[in-house]
């Protein structure tokens, strides 16, 4: 189950479970959609890997207790703030490989 981080990594820009500007890669680093484009060129600073929207869990119990009230979000921050200029000599290399080709 994903774990709703609550905040982005580099700018720790609140990202509450609802947030729609979240993105997550398959190990679910999760930064906000600002910092994908403007910082990390799609390349996750941790993996190499690309981003996706974060799904948003639903906060009313619709069907069988799948819900924020029963599964909450993550209340720990990780706060990691990416070198930008060490992430740029990275990301250059794979920036242009699409994300499933990576």
């Amino acid at each position: 189950m994903l774990e709703l981080r609550p905040t982005c990594e580099n700018c720790n820009k609140p990202l509450p479970p609802s947030a729609t500007d979240a993105r997550i890669c398959s190990y679910e680093c999760t930064f906000c959609a600002d910092c994908v484009e403007t910082v990390l060129f799609n390349v996750c600073p941790n993996c190499g890997g690309g981003f996706a929207p974060r799904p948003i869990r639903p906060a009313r119990n619709w069907k069988n207790n799948n819900y924020l009230g029963a599964d909450p979000a993550s209340t720990t921050v990780k706060h990691r703030p990416v070198d930008a200029a060490a992430h740029a000599r990275f990301a250059a290399e794979i920036r242009d490989v699409p994300p499933a080709e990576r």
